[in-house]
């Protein structure tokens, strides 16, 4: 690998630890808005409205157009679509089975993201790729910790939640020529006119108190802003399956902030499970890049 190579992935993988970073921390501080009351339809409008906003005055500061043509439509599908419905698979798989057992079907996706993408793009994975996948998996897992039982229904939205998320970021790393800003302003822009109609049908109760709306703030704009952008832009220095890997290092992230804000108890084995997602992204990171990742000088794909 040349030297550039090298920096350019190295970048990559900061990119995506930061993205995971900023994912990680939402849902400590989505605890915070929910306990005032409010509930996940209107949290989600608020969250990808604010993050919209920002996305579109950053893309214009930073001269970013906004996408033209089949890769506009194919990003508002994306938004609207793939996100939102990763989203709404999730909730409702909340209110069927424990939110430990969600998280951890949701965590199969970086497998899946191999798995399309040698289907799809014909990606074919290295064999040390994949074992940093199983080892990444296993510590996720352990990390997510002992999961109560669940119904067969909230199983499955659980499943389709990461079955949906694994095609939005295989589909995403096969649009190219859109700023990072700008692709992530058009998701989260269609994503949020979904949002706002489904509001407008359920009409969903928002945070009252200051504090629950400065941690709704932050979600939107670092769990959001920050951990899209991050991750649209790791996408396209390292390709998708790489990208997926270096992610869960998000659960890792949310449990650690849990324990250290809210005083949630970490045992042994979760402590184990997180160190071993952090050596198998090590492992990755000293690895060269990936034969289906993206070449050199390419533009950022959504």
């Amino acid at each position: 690998m040349t030297p550039d190579a090298r920096r350019r992935r190295t970048l990559g993988i900061g990119l995506a630890l930061t993205s995971a970073a900023s994912f990680g921390l939402m849902p400590v501080l989505t605890k915070v808005v929910y306990a005032d009351g409010a509930e996940p339809i209107g949290v989600l409008v608020v969250r990808f409205g604010l993050a919209a906003a920002v996305l579109l005055v950053l893309a214009r500061v930073r001269h970013e157009p906004l996408p033209r043509g089949r890769p506009l439509w194919t990003l508002v599908g994306l938004g609207a679509l793939g996100y939102v419905g990763m989203s709404l698979f999730y909730f409702f798989a909340l209110e069927q089975i424990s939110a430990g057992l969600a998280a951890l079907l949701l965590y199969f996706y970086p497998a899946l993201v191999v798995v399309l993408g040698a289907v799809l793009l014909r990606d074919r994975p290295r064999t040390a790729a994949l074992v940093c996948v199983a080892l990444a998996t296993v510590g996720t897992v352990l990390t997510i910790g002992p999961v109560g039982g669940g119904q067969v229904l909230g199983v499955l939205l659980a499943l389709g939640s990461a079955v949906v998320y694994a095609t939005y970021i295989v589909l995403s790393s096969r649009v190219h020529g859109v700023g990072s800003f700008a692709t992530a302003a058009v998701v989260l822009t269609s994503g949020a006119v979904v949002l706002v109609l489904l509001a407008l049908l359920t009409r969903p109760a928002l945070p009252q108190r200051p504090v629950a709306w400065a941690a709704l703030v932050a979600v939107a704009l670092v769990g959001t802003v920050v951990a899209v952008t991050a991750f649209f832009a790791a996408l396209a220095l390292l390709g998708p399956s790489d990208t997926a890997v270096v992610s869960t290092v998000e659960p890792v992230v949310s449990i650690g902030v849990a324990a250290l804000v809210l005083g949630e108890r970490l045992s042994a084995v979760q402590v184990f499970g997180g160190v071993v997602v952090l050596l198998a992204v090590a492992a990755l990171a000293r690895l060269g890049p990936a034969a289906a990742a993206v070449e050199e000088g390419e533009a950022v794909p959504a």
